[in-house]
């Protein structure tokens, strides 16, 4: 337990995030690769190379280890209903940004996507994806999945959006190249001072993340965010998490669907 004690402080020192104790069996899994990599004896060891000063590159991956977050398509399919048919449809012109603030490896970044481009009519948008996990950030860039991930995407965006694989790629698809040049992924921590260049936003999507926050943090990123949301532009959360006493500058509009005062 003190051993795992070590890296609960460190990603929640680092990233905001509150690993429960039982996490504890998943993160000696993920971690075991990396001190059988280094033979050394202990996870302790491997805690001390990974945070030494001359070490960063280890630093990062021991974050991007630590944060891995599995995601996919349409993912609570009633934000991309209320998106598309109350938030889109009231797009008269300007050009409309969204930010998918905990993007994992695309899945909602580019569900997002297509659903504008399906509404745009020639109107000119782009998305921003941001994470703090190099790995899936990488993933999300390239735009390549596995079909598993396509469950809840319908057939008729899947045709017009994706290419399925073939030989080697058989059983994964590529969002095609016109959507992914609309998609901007960029390493962030929401845990730091957004920088100015963010720019503001319609639409921010921050789902599936409080729920690792506790309520100081939680309070502090969601303040933070919201300075990057336009006046009246919609913010996102998860159907399992909540702002109940987080923030006074958004108002509900439904259960988890908020609008900026």
């Amino acid at each position: 337990m003190a051993e795992f004690e070590l890296f609960r402080q460190f990603i929640h020192q680092h990233a905001g995030i509150a690993l429960s104790p039982e996490k504890k069996v998943m993160v000696g899994s993920r971690l075991l690769s990396r001190v059988n990599y280094y033979n050394v004896d202990s996870y302790q060891q491997y805690f001390q190379l990974a945070t030494h000063p001359e070490n960063t590159e280890e630093l990062l991956l021991l974050v991007d280890i630590l944060t891995t977050n599995e995601t996919y398509f349409f993912r609570e399919p009633k934000h991309f209903e209320y998106f598309n048919n109350e938030i889109l449809a009231d797009w008269k012109k300007g050009h409309f940004r969204v930010w998918s603030a905990a993007s994992s490896s695309g899945e909602e970044a580019y569900s997002l996507a297509m659903l504008l481009a399906e509404q745009s009519a020639g109107k000119s948008w782009d998305i921003l994806g941001t994470d703090l996990n190099r790995k899936v950030l990488s993933k999300a860039s390239k735009g390549v999945y596995f079909m598993e991930r396509l469950e809840l995407l319908e057939s008729h965006l899947m045709k017009k959006y994706c290419l399925k694989g073939v030989r080697t790629q058989q059983g994964q698809f590529c969002i095609n190249s016109a959507l992914r040049n609309k998609v901007n992924f960029h390493r962030l921590n929401l845990m730091q001072n957004i920088p100015q260049k963010v720019g503001k936003f319609d639409v921010i999507f921050l789902r599936n993340v409080l729920i690792y926050f506790d309520s100081k943090t939680k309070k502090e990123v969601v303040e933070r965010l919201i300075h990057n949301l336009k006046p009246g532009g919609h913010f996102f959360i998860s159907h399992s998490e909540t702002l109940t006493r987080v923030t006074d500058k958004l108002e509900m509009i439904q259960p988890s669907i908020y609008i900026k005062k």
